[in-house]
């Protein structure tokens, strides 16, 4: 049976589409071996039709005003060829001194060999939220406390990614519902959520993409994921009102799992929104660059927010944004700067 699928089928490749020329077939077939070339023929239609997908998810264009986005580009599959992903994970309020070398936190001494190892990398200010809204709008905006009902001016880098139609979401944990717009909801915090600050988000259908981190675990087991994740852990697992150790144990449990779905050149950056201190504004703060493009080891450049803010933009093909536009990328940090557009 091996011999004649060998003498009788030569398959042939031209330009990523597949093509089955058959040779001409003994007039005299038997029932099984007519059966074994009709499977054979379904199975090259389905082969011809996988060739006409093209393996990324490129979406449309956002039309329209801020005031009336088009729907959401569809998250990915994981299991897509050659996507890539970008994840921010965002921690609280400990200086690189209390994170690198504490045996409270094994898994992100893991993580610190694992990847690259930002050693002076700086939050610019206290308390958090101007921290946050340093990596998503490249400003502080003048905002100078923790307030919850204020507001930042567009741009922002989510308005940015849905207007080259690169899908996103903010995975909020303890997060009540998608587009909550109260200040608290223990243990959310909105200081932590600068997506609701920005009005093309919060007074729009974008809203809807700022949801639950429950919502992430459901992406992770269907492999539906957005190219670009921000994920803020409860005021427990973030180390705010619990101790480092509980943040470590909840990294472990998350981390591995977006690692893993990264694609070729993706990258998972975990960070702190600030340090204790008031060295360089906001304290040295551990940063930590992880995925298939990156060094390990520590990287002796001086970087901040708008560091990652630049980055993130430089990933996506994005024009920087105020402060990012003057930053320091992270370049060093990778052998391979990634270029994902």
């Amino acid at each position: 049976m091996r011999s004649f699928a060998r003498s009788t089928l030569q398959p042939l490749a031209t330009r990523g589409k597949v093509e089955i020329w058959y040779q001409k077939l003994p007039s005299a077939l038997s029932r099984d071996n007519f059966r074994i070339r009709r499977a054979i023929s379904l199975l090259t239609l389905s082969l011809l039709a996988f060739a006409g997908c093209t393996g990324d998810d490129s979406s449309p264009r956002e039309a329209g005003s801020a005031g009336q986005p088009a729907p959401p580009p569809a998250p990915v599959k994981s299991s897509t060829q050659g996507v890539s992903r970008v994840f921010v994970v965002v921690l609280e309020n400990h200086e690189y001194s209390q994170v690198i070398g504490n045996d409270q936190a094994p898994y992100l001494q893991e993580l610190a060999g694992q990847g690259a190892l930002l050693s002076r990398y700086y939050a610019g200010t206290h308390p958090s939220l101007p921290n946050y809204l340093a990596i998503l709008g490249g400003s502080t905006f003048g905002i100078t406390y923790d307030c919850t009902g204020c507001s930042a001016r567009d741009p922002n880098l989510a308005l940015q990614l849905s207007k080259a139609g690169v899908s996103w979401r903010a995975y909020m944990e303890g997060l009540p519902k998608p587009c909550f717009k109260g200040g608290w909801a223990y243990p959310y915090a909105k200081k932590h959520d600068p997506f609701m600050y920005f009005p093309s988000i919060r007074e729009t259908r974008r809203c809807q993409w700022v949801v639950p981190a429950s919502e992430l675990q459901a992406s992770l087991q269907t492999g539906r994921l957005p190219r670009f994740g921000w994920l803020t852990p409860d005021l427990c697992n973030d180390a705010h009102d619990c101790g480092l150790r509980t943040a470590d144990r909840y990294l472990a449990t998350i981390v591995p799992q977006i690692l893993h779905a990264l694609g070729p050149h993706g990258f998972l950056v975990v960070t702190f929104d600030e340090g204790v201190s008031s060295q360089r504004g906001g304290g040295r703060i551990a940063t930590i660059v992880l995925g298939p493009d990156l060094r390990h080891g520590a990287i002796d450049v001086s970087y901040t927010h708008y560091s990652l803010l630049r980055t993130l933009e430089d990933a996506f093909g994005l024009a920087p944004i105020r402060a990012a536009r003057q930053a320091r990328p992270l370049r060093a940090a990778f052998f391979r700067y990634p270029v994902l557009r």
